[in-house]
């Protein structure tokens, strides 16, 4: 029976098939998939902010995308998956509540989904699948057999990227 892991806010996990990774609750936190087809290697990762350096609490490298996206990427190495084959699926980034006037500070789901994206284009890891933006809540899994990223969301349904 395949294994479900639970990856929490600011956590990540890698593994193998048959396992499936599951991140529930993004809000404008990211859910970022690495795997690789051929070994069916991967792993997923929780962000809350873009960027470790900003923060004055960073001890958690999990937390940031510059940080956590890197450290993910050794894990799934270590495990036998290879760079060159490695694909990349973001999911969330939403904006939860709104704000008059808003400032870019206040974007965090926008600025968690463009540090994302760029901290994966600086690694030269493709994104293969996104669905991020909006202003709704996601639970993301991905299914190490076969690579398919599912994102559930509460009225929005289910669908895979």
């Amino acid at each position: 029976m395949p294994e479900l892991v639970k990856v929490g806010m600011a956590d990540a996990k890698v593994g193998t098939a048959p396992s499936t990774l599951i991140s529930y609750g993004l809000g404008s936190c990211i859910g970022i998939s690495l795997y690789d087809p051929q070994t069916k290697v991967g792993g997923l990762l929780h962000i809350m902010l873009p960027d470790s350096t900003q923060s004055r609490a960073n001890e958690n490298r999990a937390k940031f995308a510059d940080t956590g996206i890197p450290d993910m990427l050794n894990e799934v190495l270590k495990l036998g998956a290879s760079r060159s084959r490695l694909v990349a699926k973001i999911a969330g980034g939403a904006q939860m509540f709104a704000f008059a006037n808003a400032t870019d500070i206040m974007r965090v789901g926008q600025r968690n989904a463009q540090a994302a994206k760029d901290v994966l284009a600086g690694l030269g890891i493709p994104i293969i699948g996104e669905d991020t933006g909006g202003s709704y809540g996601r639970t993301v899994s991905i299914d190490l057999s076969n690579g398919v990223y599912k994102v559930k969301t509460i009225d929005k349904g289910e669908k895979e990227i």
